[in-house]
């Protein structure tokens, strides 16, 4: 064959180069389309994440109750899971930080994952998980192989441990058309996108948490796995309460241990067969005491034969009763807001209802305010309870109605300490304290009521140097001028009396209090 004799110009070899590198630069182009299609498989992958993750938490949380509840049984699975989730989140977070590493390696120091800029890198990965020195390709295929060993010893089904040995499987590999096997990191990360290598990790990550599930689920079911199995069958009746009272309904449950669903047994109480499947043994009660009852429960087995179990129980119907006491004391005062307690036993407070005469009765939360009108006629309260879906009158009780007591005046004034103080008279009080007084006040005190009274008027008799009486009467609280006046005149040791003081209280009622000797020091 004769050889090409036709010459090419340096202009078409340099056009002919171009040609070269442009397909070798098509070839390594990784399109766009494919990058996005990455992105959209990083955020799948991470919402799986983060639901598997609740999972594991979740049964977790199952362990950690159980334990609470029982911890000789449970703790030692209870340990076992706290060091699985211990290995899990290492190594979690060993493969987060060699994403973000890749990320950096492309896109700099503020690069994350979760926003690449060039996606389309292929040497970041390779420089972060094959650069020499490091090694880091090969120790995240130590570490999952630590991993995978250790959470497949936990799992003693091997369907399971052959799908996590599977997912978490660091062999070499050969890729098709080669004929020798590469590394596992190199082939995982060499001459890869960064993008693509993410969401290698993330998918690492997600079978991360898979194995960790599977264990997690193992040491759960576990807990039981030792326990005996019972042989023994014993019938129980349950009643909802052995105290009913009278017209209400006695209800109760006549169970058999370990029923089969599919073949309930039969209850007989008294040679009659109970109606239903459910054992719900129920009648209404029309007399007071104690009863008992007895039947027995019918089993039938697969090969024809019958065996009966009997049980026995009894109940109490009594006569509806109510709790009506008064908080302050065994009677009500007029005027005033009396503390009641109400209840009904086994009917909730919202279930109770009560009525009063002679004066209102109101509810405040679980208690009671009775405020009687007329001194003198007794207030009876009602209490109606709803039993059984209707309302039912359960007790009556009648208090006796008074007038308050009558207060005791006094002159309030602030200590030297601060604090607020009552003189009541009978001992000396500084002639300084005094003539601060505003005037007289009136109350009960006695730690049980505590009810202030308004003060009409009162009298102040002083006496002179020949033992004569000098009246000064103020037509309110207050002390008059002159009463100040004569205040200021007094002297160490001298003594007057405050009498005639007029009070009116809450009921409406005016009084004449005692008098009071006031002593000046």
């Amino acid at each position: 064959m004769a050889e090409s004799v036709v010459r090419l110009s340096p202009r078409q070899k340099m056009i002919n180069l171009m040609y070269i590198v442009l397909t070798a630069m098509l070839a390594l182009n990784v399109s766009s389309d494919v990058l996005d299609g990455f992105v959209q498989v990083e955020d799948g992958l991470a919402r799986t994440n983060a639901n598997v993750g609740r999972r594991n938490d979740a049964i977790y949380t199952q362990l950690e109750s159980f334990t609470a509840q029982n911890p000789e049984k449970g703790t030692p699975w209870l340990e076992k899971a706290s060091e699985v989730r211990k290995n899990a989140s290492a190594l979690y977070t060993l493969v987060d930080s060699l994403k973000l590493a890749i990320v950096r390696q492309a896109d700099g120091d503020e690069g994350t994952p979760d926003n690449i800029n060039r996606r389309d890198d292929l040497d970041a990965a390779a420089i972060v998980m094959l650069g020499p020195g490091k090694s880091r390709g090969q120790q995240l295929r130590t570490a999952i192989d630590t991993y995978r060993d250790y959470v497949t010893s936990l799992i003693p089904d091997s369907v399971k441990r052959a799908s996590i040995d599977e997912s978490l499987s660091t062999k070499p590999y050969r890729h098709p058309g080669t004929m020798q096997d590469q590394l596992w990191e190199e082939a995982k990360f060499e001459n890869q996108p960064v993008v693509a290598a993410v969401t290698l990790m993330t998918k690492l990550q997600n079978d991360i948490r898979y194995a960790e599930g599977e264990a997690l689920s193992s040491l759960l079911a576990a807990v039981d796995a030792g326990d005996v199995r019972v042989n023994e069958l014993n019938a129980f009746v349950i009643p909802q309460s052995r105290m009913v009272m009278r017209g209400g309904k006695y209800s109760a449950s006549i169970v058999l241990a370990a029923v089969d669903t599919t073949a309930r047994p039969d209850i007989f109480i008294g040679g009659k067969k109970l109606p239903g499947d459910r054992g719900l043994y129920e009648f209404n009660t029309s007399s007071t005491g104690t009863f008992d009852y007895s039947g027995y429960i019918e089993v039938g087995h697969g090969d024809g034969t019958t065996t009966r179990h009997p049980f026995q129980s009894s109940y109490t119907v009594m006569e509806p009763t109510a709790t009506v006491s008064a908080t302050m004391m065994n009677v009500l005062y007029a005027g005033i807001n009396n503390p009641m307690s109400i209840s009904v036993p086994g009917v909730p407070m919202n279930g109770v209802s009560a009525t009063m005469t002679n004066g209102s009765l109101t509810r405040q939360g679980d208690s009671w305010i009775a405020r009687p009108s007329k001194v003198g006629e007794n207030a009876t309260i009602t209490v109606t309870a709803n039993i059984d879906g209707r309302p039912q009158t359960v007790a009556t009780s009648s208090f006796r109605v008074r007038k308050l007591p009558d207060p005791v005046a006094y002159l309030s004034f602030t200590a030297q300490n601060g604090t607020k103080d009552r003189y009541k008279g009978g001992k000396p009080i500084a002639k300084s304290v005094l003539t601060t007084i505003p005037g007289i006040e009136a109350a009960i005190d006695d730690d049980m009521l505590n009810i202030d009274f308004q003060v009409l008027g009162f009298e102040t008799v002083f006496f002179d140097q020949m033992g004569n009486a000098i009246p000064e009467v103020s037509q309110g609280a207050n002390f008059t001028q002159r009463q100040r006046d004569q205040f200021r005149r007094l002297s160490r040791g001298k003594r007057f009396y405050i009498s005639r003081i007029r009070a009116k209280g809450p009921d409406g009622l005016e009084r004449v209090l005692s008098p009071m000797e006031v002593i000046v020091n």
